[in-house]
């Protein structure tokens, strides 16, 4: 609960780790982000990431960006590896095109034909999703921290964040050197959930031991002097103060957050989650008598991470014998930020299911984002490795999900690479990476995650800030594919 007593015990917890808010960033954020991703993924690590920050003494502002920011390396294989599993295969799979293809180059698959061809591009495109992102991940843990030092430290000085690049780069390394051995060895499944698992353990340790550490401590300016916009607008968030002080060992604030992080990988494992997919609730809006598919509701409450957070709710209020003073001020606080960010999303979401499916129209044009990406392909031709990722960010940042974004594009992108006489599954893989850092501008999960700490109305200071990041990773990946188009002799 985000402010019962037993609150005071987490600042308490991660000082004793260290009381740098850089570091602190970095292990949050970062590794314990990554891993929620691995778990979970559809915004839920910036959901759980952000108000732990805030806890922590982060403004509010300052740890959404944070939690935003790492919206990307391990976004590709998140919710175990539902983005490339789900996402490509779906809009790859038994599109002619594509089975063509993987029939004229069967050697490239083992001689293998049909269903074992499609897994094995999978794990191939999944290879080289991996190593793309950790390469270009390894500068995110020194972004978020520089972002933060440069528009929320008191000498607002990118040279602050610097300082600290030691263990960001320790970090980086902890979370994408097993990401990559993973995302090679076993597929698409565990690169995000072990390796930020390995992260989590490795940064947590490094901090303890001192090892990469900066050697002055680096805070934000006293509450106080916090500008509006940095602060929460929920009256409730001021108030946990003033509840009566725990006496359980600093240990206990955490369980909430690992019920959460036990609820959301044990929901992964096969035969758990088989049994749960089969509460998904389905419902027909429509029905066309001539024709044409059915405009159907689908929705799966055991699956949902909005159940996993209420379920760990519960399970905290029993555990921590809350005081009712302070689960009063958290339904408060909650019930608000549900309504405004309702309002949000109210409008945003249907904008956008529009967007996706205007290909249901009577002049027999595709969808609206992929007339957009045919229009560019067509301008930029032999230059298209430098453009596949921006499509695939801006199909993110319009669908609010990496999944549906990979869905929706991924057959475009295996098309255009076989036009222009590039590598078909590179370019899909530079779809996914693209999607990945459209997450960390995506109205979507920014909306969602600033909800989660009362900072409704700023999300536009939230997506100027993580564009940085978002361009340095588009322009990184992209270079990054020409030369390995170039490697492969695939550019014409």
């Amino acid at each position: 609960m985000k402010h019962s007593g037993a609150v005071a015990g987490i600042p308490a917890a991660f000082k004793s780790i260290t009381p740098d808010r850089r570091i602190q960033a970095v292990i949050t954020a970062w590794a314990f982000g990554a891993f929620i991703e691995g778990a979970s993924g559809f915004g839920t690590p910036a959901a759980v990431a952000g108000p732990l920050l805030v806890i922590l003494g982060f403004p509010p502002l300052a740890a959404v960006i944070a939690a935003v920011t790492i919206q990307s390396t391990p976004v590709s294989f998140g919710a175990v590896g539902t983005p490339i599993l789900i996402g490509v295969k779906k809009g790859l799979h038994n599109q002619p095109l594509v089975t063509q293809y993987l029939a004229e180059h069967a050697g490239r698959w083992f001689g293998e034909h049909g269903e074992i061809a499609y897994q094995s591009m999978l794990f191939t495109i999944g290879g080289y999703v991996a190593v793309l992102h950790a390469i270009i991940g390894l500068a995110i843990p020194l972004f978020m921290v520089c972002i933060m030092t440069r528009f929320f430290g008191a000498n607002r000085s990118w040279r602050e964040g610097f300082e600290v690049w030691r263990f960001c780069l320790f970090a980086a390394l902890a979370f994408c050197v097993p990401y990559v051995v993973f995302g090679l060895t076993l597929g698409p499944k565990f690169p995000s959930l072990l390796g930020g698992l390995c992260a989590i353990v490795l940064t947590v340790t490094a901090a303890r031991r001192g090892w990469f550490m900066p050697k002055d401590t680096w805070d934000f300016p006293r509450p106080e002097s916090w500008p509006t916009d940095w602060r929460s607008s929920t009256p409730a968030a001021a108030d946990h103060n003033s509840l009566p002080p725990s006496t359980r060992h600093p240990f206990w604030t955490l369980v909430p957050y690992l019920i959460v992080a036990a609820l959301l990988v044990v929901s992964q494992l096969p035969t758990i989650r088989e049994g749960l997919q089969r509460l998904e609730l389905r419902y027909v809006l429509d029905r066309p008598t001539k024709g044409g598919a059915e405009i159907e509701v689908r929705w799966n409450p055991a699956l949902s991470p909005g159940t996993t957070f209420l379920v760990a709710a519960a399970a905290a209020v029993l555990l921590l014998k809350t005081h009712r003073a302070a689960l009063r001020s958290a339904l408060r606080e909650t019930c608000a930020g549900i309504v405004g960010a309702g309002v949000v999303l109210l409008f945003a979401v249907p904008t956008v299911r529009i967007f996706l499916q205007s290909d249901v129209n009577a002049t027999r044009l595709g969808s609206m984002p992929y007339e957009l990406a045919t229009t560019v392909s067509r301008l930029v031709g032999d230059a298209w490795p430098l453009v596949a990722a921006p499509v695939g960010a801006f199909g993110a940042f319009v669908a609010g999900s990496n999944t549906i974004n990979n869905m929706t594009f991924s057959l475009f992108q295996f098309s255009v690479a076989l036009q222009s006489g590039l590598d078909p599954v590179v370019i899909v893989a530079l779809q996914a990476v693209g999607g990945a850092a459209g997450n960390m501008i995506c109205v979507h999960n920014v909306v969602a995650a600033a909800a989660t700490v009362g900072i409704l109305s700023h999300e536009g200071s939230v997506i100027r800030k993580t564009l940085l990041p978002t361009v340095y990773y588009l322009i990184a990946t992209g270079l990054l594919a020409l030369l390995l188009c170039g490697l492969t002799g695939r550019i014409p």
